[in-house]
């Protein structure tokens, strides 16, 4: 399989995209091996958290699966985006609207809710956990983790 390049994208790029990049990463390694040859990288709609580290709660709900993304830093989206990546997978439907009116006409195709994987068609959101407790970073992993397995399967396909 040809390596692709993805792009994760939610709100500030501290909590839901940097999980789902880590997530990502770490299932490509274990389905295809550490020498996979994809490039995963997460980005947000706004640029209020730039530079910043994921979201401790976010850090420790991968933690517990081993994976560390405590070296990621959250950056904006920018519009090279829309050439170097060939999927950009976005985490609620109004993440998926500032990103599609970013979008060149010719780059549109190529963004896509990062749920549509495993429930195709339904529209559904991976809700942003920010405000909430510990349930929902673990909740938003749960989402994740299939959806990541669900792409992989897919464009092993």
């Amino acid at each position: 399989m040809k390596p692709r390049r993805v792009l994760m994208v939610c709100l500030g790029n501290i909590c839901r995209s940097p999980v789902a990049q880590g997530l990502m990463e770490a299932e490509l390694t274990a389905q295809l091996g550490p020498e996979h040859g994809w490039m995963v990288d997460s980005a947000g709609t706004v640029a209020t958290h730039a530079g910043e580290g994921p979201d401790p709660r976010s850090q420790s709900s991968v933690r517990r699966l081993g994976i560390d993304i405590s070296n990621q830093r959250s950056r904006p989206i920018t519009a090279a985006d829309f050439a170097e990546f060939d999927h950009i997978l976005v985490m609620d439907r109004s993440n998926y609207a500032d990103v599609l009116l970013r979008a060149p006409q010719d780059a549109q195709s190529k963004i896509s809710l990062v749920l549509e994987s495993t429930y195709p068609g339904e529209g559904r959101a991976v809700p942003d956990p920010y405000y909430g407790g510990e349930h929902g970073f673990e909740q938003v992993v749960q989402l994740l983790r299939a959806a990541c397995q669900d792409w992989i399967r897919i464009w092993r396909s």
